[in-house]
C-alpha cells in the first residue's frame, strides 16, 4: 500500500505557521491603537480601491459575508467608513473610507509594515518577490 506524500500536509503547515506569527506581529501592532486585525485589513483594502460591495470586500479580506457586516457595523459606528447606494443600481450597497478611516490607516501603515519588512529582510529582494508570485498563484481560484 502506497503512503500518502506528505508534501502538501507539510506546505500547508509552514504556510499557517508563517500566517500566523506575522498576524501576532502586527495584532501585537495594532493592539495600542485599539484596531483589530480584520478592521485593519478592511481599511487597507478601501485604500486600494474605495467603494465596494459587501461581498467584493468580503472576499478581499478574506472573511465570510455575516462576520464582514459585524465588522462594518463597529466601523460605521466609530465613523472610519460609511455605507452609500451604487450609483448606478440603488439597490446595492457600498462600502467607503471616512475622513477619519483614512487618517486612521495612514497612521497604521507604518506601524504594520514592519513585520512584513522584517520578513521579506530574512528572504531578500528576489526570493520575496519569488514568494510574492508563487503564493498570488495559489491564492487564485482553481
Amino acid at each position: 500500500m502506497t503512503q500518502p506524500d506528505p508534501q502538501p500536509y507539510e506546505l500547508a503547515h509552514l504556510i499557517t505557521g508563517v500566517s500566523r506569527r506575522l498576524e501576532a506581529e502586527i495584532e501585537e501592532r495594532l493592539r495600542p491603537e485599539g484596531v483589530p486585525i480584520d478592521q485593519y485589513r478592511i481599511l487597507r483594502t478601501l485604500t486600494s480601491r474605495d467603494g465596494q460591495a459587501m461581498g467584493e470586500l468580503a472576499d478581499a479580506v478574506l472573511v465570510d459575508s455575516p462576520t464582514l457586516t459585524k465588522i462594518v457595523d463597529r466601523m460605521v459606528s466609530n465613523a472610519l467608513v460609511y455605507r452609500a447606494p451604487e450609483p448606478k443600481d440603488r439597490r446595492k450597497v457600498l462600502i467607503f473610507l471616512s475622513t477619519k478611516g483614512k487618517a486612521l490607516q495612514a497612521r497604521l501603515t507604518g506601524l504594520v509594515e514592519i513585520p512584513s519588512r522584517g520578513l521579506a529582510g530574512r528572504l531578500g529582494g528576489k526570493e520575496t518577490e519569488m514568494l510574492t508570485s508563487l503564493l498570488t498563484r495559489l491564492m487564485r481560484p482553481a
